[in-house]
C-alpha cells in the first residue's frame, strides 16, 4: 500500500506523540540502535579510517554472517561497491567535520591495507590482525572500521512510499597495539510512520516528517554513532558515554 503524508496526518501524529511522550515518560527504547564502549580512559588522538566492507559479496544469496571483528551474528545482504565507498566518503567528511582526531584518510589506508591482505607472508591474517597492522604502520592509536549489512531504498518519494528507506551496518574502534575493540556501535533500521511505531519521535523529526532516502537515514544513524565514539584530544570531560540512548 502507498503510504502517504498529509498536513493533517502531520498534525494528528504530532498531537499522538505529545499525549505518547507523557505515557511513557522516562523510558528508553533501543529496538535497532546499539552502541556499546567499556569504562576506558584511552585518549585517542590519531586514527586511520579504514572505512566500510560489505558484509556479503555480489553474488551471493542474503542470508546470516558473523561480523569478523566482534563475532556477532547479522542478517546480511549483498551491497554495491559504489554503496561501500559512500558511506565511506560520508564517515570521514563527517570525522573531518568534527576536527576531533588527527586523521589518515581511507585512500592512504587502502594502499597498506591491500599490501598487507596480498602479502605471502600474510596468508591467513585474521581481519583484526591486519588492521592492527594497518594502525602500527601509522603509528595510530585506533582503527576505525565497519561492515554494511543491508542498504535499501526506497520506493516512492518524500512524501509517499511503497517500500520505505532500511539499513543495517556497524562500526568499530580498534587499538593498534593489541587489537582490543575499544567502542563498537551498530545501527539497524527501516523507516515507519508514526502511526505504526508513535515512540520512534528522532526519526520522525530527523525526516523532518517525511519519507527519507536510505542515504539520509543512514547518515542519521552515523552521526548518532559517532557521538557518541571515544573523544578525541580536542575535547574535554570524561570519555564515558550514556549507552542507554533512546532512537
Amino acid at each position: 500500500m502507498y503510504q502517504k503524508v498529509s498536513i493533517n496526518y502531520l498534525s494528528t501524529m504530532c498531537c499522538l506523540v505529545l499525549v505518547s511522550l507523557v505515557i511513557n515518560g522516562g523510558c528508553h527504547f533501543r529496538t535497532n540502535y546499539f552502541s556499546e564502549k567499556p569504562a576506558s580512559s584511552y585518549r585517542i588522538n590519531k586514527v586511520v579510517v579504514v572505512g566500510f566492507q560489505s558484509a556479503m559479496s555480489q553474488g551471493e544469496e542474503p542470508g546470516v554472517v558473523r561480523d569478523p571483528l566482534s563475532g556477532a551474528v547479522f542478517m546480511a545482504e549483498p551491497v554495491s561497491h559504489e554503496v561501500v565507498q559512500k558511506m565511506t566518503d560520508i564517515l570521514f567528511d563527517r570525522l573531518v567535520a568534527e576536527s576531533r582526531y588527527e586523521l589518515v584518510s581511507p585512500g592512504q589506508a587502502k594502499g597498506v591495507f591491500s599490501s598487507i591482505v596480498y602479502s605471502d607472508l600474510n596468508v591467513g591474517m585474521g581481519p583484526i590482525k591486519v588492521l592492527k597492522e594497518v594502525g602500527k604502520a601509522f603509528q595510530a592509536d585506533a582503527v576505525l572500521a565497519g561492515f554494511i549489512y543491508r542498504w535499501r531504498e526506497r520506493e516512492g518519494n518524500d512524501y509517499g512510499v511503497n517500500r520505505a528507506a532500511s539499513v543495517a551496518f556497524d562500526i568499530h574502534l580498534i587499538r593498534p597495539a593489541d587489537g582490543t575493540v575499544l567502542w563498537k556501535g551498530k545501527f539497524d533500521k527501516t523507516q515507519q510512520s508514526l502511526s505504526e511505531n508513535l515512540l520512534d519521535v528522532a526519526t520522525f523529526v530527523k525526516g523532518r516528517g517525511r519519507w527519507m532516502t536510505v542515504e539520509k537515514l543512514a547518515t542519521v544513524g552515523l552521526q548518532k554513532l559517532l557521538l557518541e565514539m571515544s573523544p578525541g584530544p580536542k575535547e574535554s570531560g570524561s570519555s564515558e558515554v550514556d549507552n542507554h540512548s533512546s532512537y
